[in-house]
């Protein structure tokens, strides 16, 4: 059912960018990705710039931040990606936004 809210999650210009920033600072998001940068995570506007054209983009990154999948890093470790400590699907469905919108 959750699937379904993200689906019909809000257009990308309606996102709350100063709430999308505090969930992942609170998530500590911010220790493995940046902007811009990669760091020991890709940069949230390279995965933006993969995503963004998918019509199901929001649905891909709820699905990624709130199942804990194993991730590959670029230097060969492999460890299970943190999950998002909420499961508001607006708050969910703005982080997710917020990403596609960089």
């Amino acid at each position: 059912m959750l699937l379904l809210g993200v689906a019909a999650g809000p257009a990308r210009g309606q996102v709350d960018a100063e709430a999308a920033q505090a969930l992942a600072k609170r998530n500590d998001c911010f220790k493995c990705h940046a902007i811009d940068k990669t760091k020991k995570g890709p940069p949230y506007k390279r995965i933006a710039g993969r995503l963004k054209t998918k019509p199901d983009a929001v649905e891909v990154i709820v699905e990624h931040i709130t199942s804990g999948p194993v991730i590959e890093f670029q230097d060969g470790t492999r460890d299970r990606h943190k999950v998002i400590d909420t499961t508001d699907p607006k708050e969910l469905r703005n982080l997710a936004g917020w990403i596609l919108s960089l």
